[in-house]
């Protein structure tokens, strides 16, 4: 009975523990993210390109997310905002929407979208003018995961909402650079930008 008793209290306390628990993104320092820190998103592998900015593509606005060509280029400081409001250390697998934080010629916001499939190159895009907050069926493009990739220091995009609309049907995949016209363009891809997050000196 003694024994018993010892079992079930331990896969409960098991339980909790796994409940209670989780797995934040950590910056390139090893401290967490949190959604009140600015950070310049980085890839891990030196000689692939710099940092994520905005550039112009089809049209003047919305502005896409582009990764720079040259290394040296830390690109724009961005924020994270989870789900939850209240949450400030960035766990993986968290819904959020991710926003640089910049000025532009274009009065919109400069939350991250992922635009719908593009006629000419069958890609979708990841462009700007999200919506931040407002999780559901018409906000479902705004909302993005980071996760653990291999077992390094390194993390990935993740486009797979899955409590913002639960009864939405999703196509999901990485977030990676395609190399259209001298421009690292993001996207979903199956191959994956492997990035780092670097506290932000702006």
């Amino acid at each position: 009975m003694k024994v018993t008793k010892s079992v079930t209290l331990f896969y409960i306390l098991l339980s909790f523990s796994s409940l209670t628990t989780s797995s934040p993104v950590v910056d390139t320092d090893g401290n967490e993210v949190r959604s009140n820190i600015k950070y310049n998103v980085l890839p891990i592998k030196r000689g692939n390109g710099g940092g994520l900015s905005i550039a112009v593509r089809d049209v003047q606005c919305p502005l896409n997310v582009v990764q720079k060509n040259n290394e040296s280029e830390i690109g724009l400081p961005l924020k994270l905002y989870p789900l939850e409001n209240k949450q400030q250390v960035i766990n993986l697998s968290t819904d959020l929407n991710i926003v640089f934080k910049v000025a532009t010629t274009c009065v919109q916001s400069t939350g991250w979208r992922l635009d719908s499939v593009d006629e000419i190159t069958g890609r979708r895009y990841v462009s700007t003018k999200g919506i931040v907050g407002s999780p559901g069926p018409q906000t479902v493009d705004n909302w993005f995961k980071i996760e653990k990739y291999g077992n390094g220091n390194g993390y990935k995009i993740f486009w797979c909402p899955t409590n913002v609309c639960k009864s939405c049907k999703l196509v999901c995949g990485n977030v990676g650079v395609f190399v259209e016209n001298d421009q690292r363009w993001l996207g979903l891809s199956d191959v994956p930008l492997v990035i780092g997050f670097k506290k932000s000196l702006d």
